[in-house]
Formats: structure tokens, sequence, C-alpha cells
């Protein structure tokens, strides 16, 4: 089985950009204490909207969809799921929920991985919810002229158990020592764990519940506030270069986990920066006009009323709708297309 050899890493030189972002995101992380000290009433609005994106876009990553005002009502009013795609959704909203508000009382075990993953499929009758897989899994691509290769084969059925038990050990013990900084540790292990690829189903949404668990425990919240599941999935093409390049030699414990690190550390620094362009938002005392003047200045290129509503929970839709309706009228705005298709833009000058 592969050596799964933290010391190995700790003795690794990094280099300027990756300890660049690091240093970026402790800066980030010390704004956004100050700025909830500030603020902690309309920045908790950003709360609900962050539960709604990243159960939408982690499942969308998958394949799994449904519209938005369904995931809204899913995960808003928990209402009852209706197809399995909902019943999915459905847990994930349950799991992130659980993670939200227990995430200290959850420690690092194969056991409540285990109990996570189960919960990810409570609303459907599925025998592997819980379950390490029991059939070999593949990670392959489907190219346009239809013909499918395996880019990478994850560590077998009988040796997955004791894998999770030692990277969750490995992990546990270099946080509990401060033998490694955690923003390197926590993408090793969600690389790890993706590597092992631990369950028949539900790999990729564990593997990105997992990654707000463990920055949730080292202090970094930001995924509370920002979805990093809508960065990822905005960006997946991103994801899974840096993920297929880090593979490379994992086996023989050859792999060079950097590109992956330093994907998932750019995620994070980005959803910091989203986070202090929203706090701007509600700092000072505006009207709603100003508000969505502001957060329109905010956006390049064509933006929706979505869009707006992200950036000022705070304002109703009617608030919104009204604001977009003068600023429109004003000159100030463009608006294009009917119906759903309705989008803005800053008037060129």
């Amino acid at each position: 089985m592969r050596p799964f050899n933290y010391s190995l890493i700790r003795e690794q030189k990094w280099d300027s950009e990756l300890l660049g972002y690091i240093a970026a995101i402790y800066k980030e992380a010390g704004k956004q204490e100050l700025y909830l000290k500030q603020r902690p009433e309309e920045l908790e609005k950003l709360v609900e909207i962050a539960k709604i994106q990243s159960t939408e876009a982690s499942n969308a990553i998958e394949g799994i969809v449904t519209t938005n005002t369904r995931v809204r009502q899913l995960v808003e009013e928990k209402t009852t799921p209706r197809d399995r795609n909902e019943q999915e959704i459905a847990g994930y909203r349950d799991v992130l929920g659980i993670i939200h508000e227990s995430f200290d009382a959850i420690p690092i075990t194969r056991n409540h991985i285990l109990q996570l993953h189960k919960i990810l499929y409570s609303h459907m009758n599925n025998p592997a919810a819980g379950r390490t897989k029991t059939v070999q899994n593949y990670i392959s691509a489907t190219y346009p002229d239809g013909h499918t290769e395996t880019l990478f084969t994850p560590l077998s059925p009988y040796e997955t158990p004791e894998a999770l038990d030692r990277i969750c050990e490995e992990y546990n013990r270099v946080i509990g020592n401060m033998e490694l900084e955690p923003l390197i540790a926590i993408p090793v292990f969600i690389h790890d764990f993706l590597c092992i690829h631990p369950f028949n189903d539900g790999n990729g949404r564990m593997s990105r519940l997992l990654t707000t668990l463990l920055l949730y425990r080292n202090g970094f919240c930001v995924g509370k506030y920002i979805s990093l599941e809508a960065k990822i999935e905005r960006h997946k093409d991103l994801y899974y270069d840096a993920l297929a390049a880090s593979q490379i030699g994992w086996h023989e414990g050859k792999d060079d986990p950097v590109p992956f690190i330093k994907y998932l550390l750019s995620t994070i620094i980005a959803a910091y920066r989203d986070f202090e362009d929203r706090f701007s938002l509600v700092e000072t005392k505006r009207s709603a006009l100003d508000k969505v003047r502001l957060a329109a200045q905010n956006k390049i290129g064509r933006f929706t009323k979505q869009d707006i509503r992200e950036l000022c929970p705070s304002l109703s839709v009617s608030s919104i709708e009204g604001a977009l309706r003068k600023l429109t009228g004003s000159g100030e705005l463009q608006r294009e297309g009917k119906g759903k298709n309705t989008y803005y833009c800053r008037k060129q000058i």
C-alpha cells in the first residue's frame, strides 16, 4: 500500500507562490474576524445564500441538478424531495448543516466520515451508504469521439478501510503536534482521500464537505459565508487538471501534491476576497439604490438580478428590482433579454 507520510511533506521546500497564498489567507482570515465583530447580523444573512450555493454547485459538478427554485425550497424550507436528484441534494444539505453547526464536535476519523456519507444518502435507499466501496472504481474521462480512458486507478476495496484510517491518523498527528501548517495538511488530506476514492458513489461531494469541515476546525470559516463549492464548480476544469497532475506517481509515494495544494489555496483566497467585497456593501448604512449601484459597480460584464441579490442579502427582492429599474431608467445600467434570460451590464462610457 502507498505510504502516507506527512514527514516527507513537512521536509519539502515550498516555493514563494505557495507561501504567498498561505500568508494571504491568514491576513484575510484576520480581517474576516474583525468584520464579523462589526456587522454580525448583516453578515449572518450571507450564511443561507452560501448554503444554497454550496448545495447546488457541489451536486451540479456531479451532474445532479434541479431548478433554482427547488434548490432554495430544499435548503431553506427543507421541503420533501421529489426525485432521486432532489434526494441527493437534500442529503448534501443535511451534511452541510451538521458541519456548520457541529464542526468542532466531529473528529476526523474513518467512522465519522462513514457516518457523514450515510447522512448524504439518508433520503434514499442506498445499501452502500455509510460503507466503503465493495467494487474497484476508476477515475476516467470520456472524449468527444466517444472513447473512454482511465486516468487513475484508486485503491482496491480491501485496502480502503485501512487507508482511510491511516490518512486520518496521520492528519490528526501532524495537526495535533503542530508539525505541519494546516493549510498544507488540509489539501494533502483531501488529495489522498480522492486518490483512495473510498466509496462506490459520492466521493467528490464528500471531499468538498470534508474540505469545509477541516477548514472550520482550523479556524478558516470563510465557507460559511461564501460558497467554496460554487467557486470550484465555476472553474471545475482547473480543479480536475490540478487533481490529475497531483495524482501522478501516487501509488508509489512519488506524487507531487503541490498543484492541488495551490489550486485549493487559491480558491480559498478568492472566497475571502469575495467576503471582503460583500462586507463593503454592509459596513455603512446606505439606501437600497446605493447598495445596488455599488454592487453593480463591483460586477464586470453581464450580471443578473440573482448576482445582485447575492451581493445584497439584506435587501428584499422587490427593493433590488426597484433599484435596478431606477438605474436602468437613469441610463447607468443597460438591460437586455426577457424573463429568466434578463441580464444587466454597466453602460459603456
